[in-house]
């Protein structure tokens, strides 16, 4: 899911959790936070500016763990990911 906004904009963690990645290492992500909130669930959060979280930090949901980056089309944006057992989910689910 990618969500617009302004570079530079908050980014806060979806739930409580640990976070397992903070990386560069794929290009079409971008900057990249992958949190881990139980042994099934993560989500991950791309196409980040600046990260406010270190990998092995546990976060509260709501704590702002980056800023919005830019992405393809120049605009403020987010891509956001929740996996449960390593597959892709519908975010709306967990979201409501």
């Amino acid at each position: 899911m990618d969500i617009a906004g302004k570079a530079g904009d908050a980014v806060v963690a979806a739930r409580d959790g640990r976070v397992v990645l903070v990386s560069n290492a794929l290009a079409a992500y971008g900057t990249m936070i992958v949190l881990m909130h139980d042994e099934t669930l993560l989500t991950a959060y791309a196409l980040l500016d600046k990260t406010h979280v270190k990998e092995g930090e546990m976060v509260r949901k709501g704590q702002k763990i980056a800023d919005m980056g830019h992405g393809a089309a120049g605009g403020g944006v987010l891509h956001f990911e929740i996996r449960e057992r390593g597959t892709p989910v519908d975010p709306l689910l967990y979201l409501r």
